[in-house]
């Protein structure tokens, strides 16, 4: 029986160096792979996420954007922030690294992906879908489910359930110290979101460790916690826009992951047409980190 070979990119996401960041692995071909295979092998890569890109026809990628599929270790997403933007970076790159649009065709459509020179690093920025500004929570029963006490969440802004594509929960807490000595009730805020649809929580504070961030957060889930959540960023650009965190087109830079040894930077922005939350932009770097060769 002949040995099928694939090549892989693992990259570090949402950072501007190595070893920090959120993780993923890129297959710039998985031509030939079945769907089991594909969950097979994000399995064994053991990451957040890896991301499968399938090569079609030039005049059919010009039209609809490269085909990608995303998959955790136990599902395939329909979108995920992290693994688009460093899909795109991989693709970006092996262009020659023009500044030039990556069209990705993910489960939700075509995501636009815009590249731009900084300070001699390729810099991505993502334009999501549209948000769907959803459910405002009770403060009392969101800090049930997760574990917290009331006081702690911020008694002037709302917890709301976004959607760009992937629905989180923006829970916004009172101060720096709540959220980094939070230890969320993972199995009740599981139990809370899958009776309420709300996805996730996302957790949000307006105090931040380094100055030129404008909020600091964090996600937990089953699966530990999330270096850099692009998906959930989007939801929280326009959550922050909405609720006046957040100016309408400015640009703002948030941290995630220094709980986690991970840190990261995220760039957000939204605006604010006609009552309407629009143009949800989040961008940052990626750093390539390792090559290799699976072998089937």
């Amino acid at each position: 029986m002949s040995i099928r070979r694939f090549s892989f990119i693992q990259l570090d996401v949402f950072a501007a160096r190595a070893l920090e960041g959120n993780p993923l692995a890129v297959f710039p071909d998985a031509r030939g792979l079945t769907d089991a295979e594909m969950q097979a092998i994000a399995r064994e890569m053991n990451l957040s996420e890896t991301t499968f890109i399938l090569p079609r026809p030039a005049e059919t990628e010009r039209e609809h954007g490269v085909r990608v599929r995303i998959f955790t270790v136990a599902q395939e997403l329909p979108f995920a922030g992290h693994p688009a933007l460093g899909t795109a970076a991989v693709i970006h790159a092996a262009g020659g690294g023009a500044d030039a649009d990556v069209r990705l065709e993910l489960g939700v459509g075509t995501i636009p992906v815009s590249f731009r020179e900084e300070n001699g690093r390729a810099f991505g920025e993502m334009r999501q879908r549209d948000p769907e500004l959803g459910a405002v929570h009770d403060p009392v029963a969101i800090a049930r489910a997760a574990g917290l006490p009331p006081d702690d969440l911020a008694p002037d802004l709302p917890v709301q359930t976004v959607s760009t594509g992937l629905p989180f929960t923006i829970v916004p807490l009172r101060s720096l110290d709540a959220i980094q000595r939070l230890r969320l009730d993972v199995a009740s805020a599981a139990e809370y979101s899958e009776r309420s649809g709300g996805g996730f929580f996302y957790f949000v504070s307006r105090e931040t460790v380094h100055p030129a961030a404008k909020l600091h957060v964090r996600m937990i889930f089953y699966g530990g916690e999330d270096p850099a959540t692009g998906s959930a960023a989007g939801c929280c650009a326009a959550w922050a826009v909405a609720h006046g965190v957040i100016a309408p087109g400015a640009a703002a830079m948030i941290e995630q992951g220094l709980e986690c040894g991970r840190p990261s930077r995220i760039f957000v922005s939204a605006r604010r047409e006609d009552g309407r939350i629009t143009d949800v932009r989040v961008g940052g770097h990626s750093v390539e980190v390792a090559r290799g060769e699976l072998f089937l």
